[in-house]
């Protein structure tokens, strides 16, 4: 499944390049509102307190479990072969000045909060496991689950996991990096 196939996402969708969409950026033809998925400028949904509070929440724990080589950012785009997704959050390998004129194009791991969003994050998966992220979090806090995606593939990811509330999730990759949205909401 794509974000296309949804017919409500598909009457909202102009198709570009991932050049184009650099270049309509820096020309100021498109704002910072917008993401490239499969193709397709989408206007990304306003954040809501409780998105941000996650991402907060979920960003510092991150960070303390990530080790050396690894740096945590929130919104950094990926540059895919047709998408530009901006996850809310992502660990990257290496050095963010790595990334000083160009964006990554994979990741350790992306977590995505979905509050309005459900069917659009949920169908970025494919988009990741064809960038080669290791694992993609899925988090619906008021659904109380987390979708833990990995073993990235052509197709999609091989495994996904589904937690609930009271589950404790741990990353395949950052092994210290667990949670139970239990913990978060509380």
């Amino acid at each position: 499944m794509t974000v296309l196939d949804t017919p409500e996402e598909r009457q909202t969708v102009f198709p570009v390049s991932v050049e184009f969409y650099h270049e309509a950026g820096r020309l100021g033809m498109i704002g910072e509102d917008v993401e490239l998925l499969d193709g397709v400028i989408f206007k990304k949904m306003p954040k809501s307190p409780l998105h941000e509070w996650f991402i907060a929440c979920l960003r510092r724990l991150l960070e303390a479990a990530c080790g050396p080589g690894m740096f945590v950012e929130k919104e950094r785009p990926i540059t895919c072969r047709s998408s530009e997704p901006e996850p809310d959050l992502a660990v990257f390998a290496g050095n963010w000045t790595e990334y000083r004129l160009k964006h990554p194009t994979t990741a350790e791991l992306v977590i995505e909060i979905a509050i309005n969003t459900q069917q659009r994050d949920r169908s970025k998966a494919g988009l990741y496991a064809e960038a080669g992220v290791k694992e993609y979090w899925l988090v619906e806090p008021e659904a109380g689950v987390i979708s833990l995606y990995t073993v990235p593939g052509s197709a999609g990811y091989t495994k996904c996991g589904s937690f609930a509330s009271r589950d404790l999730v741990t990353s395949t990759v950052i092994p210290a990096f667990n949670v139970t949205l239990e913990d978060l909401m509380k």
